[in-house]
């Protein structure tokens, strides 16, 4: 029997988050280095899956099979595509930075305090988060995979609730109210979804006589399972409102600016660099391979709200006044392109589409990252709260920079290859939307610009005359993801080559062909 790579990947930080939550009161740095080091050795088998993955091979590999519910058909099956590789690889890779980012946020407010153990809960959650997103990613059980997509929402409530920003938490007396609020509406958003999508499991169920991913869709494939074109579309309705929360896609967003907003500046980054990829990589897996017929039945609609989600995102990110607000806004403008891409249905905007998970996670992370130590060193996430700070701490505003040139998709940066490949893809088949998602591009050359302009530059503002510049901890946060970024920009070659065969596979599901342009006949 082989070595069980994709569960011991998933197993790693569930275990460390049991080590660190067991660590002493008293005991908060070894806590933190225990977390620290669970997530590099995390990082390190997500290094090995990737090693092993065969491009060019068959769909599913480094699978996995085991009973587990056996009176109802629900099995351990895990298996990574290509695309399950590159969010599993990104997953691993942002959680250590997390970490280092958010080192001080959960240490306890009294320097003598050993009866409270916030720090260990802090790290441990966030690791519990890691082991629960990954495994979502290996998931080929259906039922395995929806309880892995409700379950997260556990400590993502408690992270986003119980250790809230701090940079208003001296001055506003009802910061306790608000994160509280921002948890119930981030929890009870998701249930709803989880509920439908509950539903809509059951009836698969039902209809299938199976659970099994691939085995429903080689039936669906063959002939030998046919559903009905309404029930098809029911099913498919089920799936896609739950991923639409989680993504989050326009109109069901509202919950991630009071998240973003409300929780630690390393939790803002693990809820839209990480958790929300899980609905766009679900979409993906489940509704185009599942309920092809139905998936391009709700293309037209889809591709609606994929283009309000980013004109609107933008649109609002423009007039924000809070920096954490602002990053939330131009994220769920981003999500809309990436759910232009996959409802294009044309193999440049589905390898865009999930090139644009891996690129926005990496370039919202450091974005986001530096933007929580400034607004750490200022105690303030309002933007006039600034100016000035690249003459009294210029690294920290050059990194600044580049994560919002990244942001608003520069040409050299990653985040343009995949903003560029969903584009194209779109315009190949519905020349119309992606005429009209090209808005979003300038309108997001307006917000970070404009963030830029109001933070970095002009007079020195009084508030940040002594600010310190980025310190060595910081900058091992910061400095690699900018090179990620660069190095992505100009040769993002190995995730394509990765994610390439894993996108034919579903434009095969679908029964879909690029379509072919038309060239004038010489005269």
């Amino acid at each position: 029997m082989s070595f069980p790579l994709l569960t011991a990947t998933a197993a790693l930080p569930a275990v460390g988050a049991i080590v660190t939550a067991a660590v002493p009161a008293g005991r908060r740095t070894a806590a933190k280095w225990t977390a620290l080091l669970f997530s590099l050795g995390t990082l390190v088998l997500a290094g090995l899956v990737f090693a092993r993955f065969e491009p060019g091979g068959d769909r599913y590999q480094l699978t996995e099979s085991h009973p587990w519910i056996a009176d109802f058909g629900v099995r351990y099956d895990l298996g990574v595509d290509g695309i399950g590789v590159a969010l599993l690889g990104l997953t691993a890779l942002l959680i250590p930075f997390v970490l280092l980012a958010g080192w001080h946020d959960a240490d306890p407010l009294e320097t003598n305090s050993s009866r409270w153990r916030p720090t260990q809960g802090f790290f441990a959650l966030i690791l519990m988060v890691e082991a629960m997103v990954i495994l979502s990613f290996e998931a080929t059980d259906v039922f395995l995979f929806y309880i892995l997509f409700e379950a997260m929402l556990i400590p993502m409530y408690f992270l986003i609730g119980g250790f809230g920003d701090r940079a208003h938490a001296g001055s506003d007396e009802n910061a306790a109210a608000q994160r509280s609020y921002a948890a119930v509406k981030f929890l009870l958003y998701n249930l709803a979804g989880g509920l439908i999508m509950l539903a809509a499991v059951i009836g698969l169920y039902v209809v299938a006589g199976s659970f099994s991913l691939s085995e429903i869709a080689e039936a669906r494939a063959n002939g030998s399972l046919e559903m009905a074109g309404s029930t098809e579309k029911w099913l498919f309705l089920g799936f896609f409102f739950a991923f639409a929360v989680k993504a989050p896609l326009w109109p069901l967003h509202t919950w991630l600016p009071n998240a973003m907003g409300e929780a630690t500046t390393p939790v803002a980054v693990l809820i839209t660099a990480v958790v929300d990829k899980v609905g766009t990589f679900a979409m993906l897996r489940y509704c185009l391979q599942l309920f092809p017929e139905a998936s391009k039945w709700a293309t037209p609609v889809i591709l609606v709200l994929a283009l309000v989600s980013i004109i609107y995102g933008a649109l609002l990110a423009v007039g924000q006044r809070d920096i954490k607000r602002l990053i939330a806004y131009a994220s769920i403008s981003h999500f809309g392109f990436i759910v232009l891409g996959i409802f294009a249905m044309t193999s440049q905007g589905q390898s865009g589409a999930t090139l644009y998970m891996v690129n926005h996670g990496i370039s919202t992370a450091a974005l986001m990252l530096v933007a929580g130590f400034l607004i750490t060193r200022r105690g303030s996430r309002l933007i006039a709260d600034y100016g000035g700070v690249q003459k009294v701490a210029p690294v920290l505003a050059g990194t600044f920079l580049i994560g919002g040139l990244a942001t608003l998709s520069l040409p050299g940066l990653a985040p343009f290859v995949s903003e560029f490949l969903v584009l194209v893809g779109a315009f190949s088949a519905y020349p119309v939307v992606g005429i009209v998602a090209t808005v979003g591009i300038v309108l997001a050359a307006l917000y970070v610009l404009v963030l830029y302009q109001r933070t970095m530059t002009g007079p020195v503002r009084e508030s940040v005359r002594a600010m310190p510049d980025l310190r060595v901890r910081e900058l091992a946060v910061a400095l690699p993801l900018i090179a990620l970024l660069i190095f992505l920009g100009v040769f993002p070659k190995p995730v394509t080559d990765v994610v390439n065969p894993a996108v034919q596979h579903t434009m095969q599901d679908v029964q879909k062909k690029d379509p072919q342009p038309e060239v004038e006949a010489a005269k």
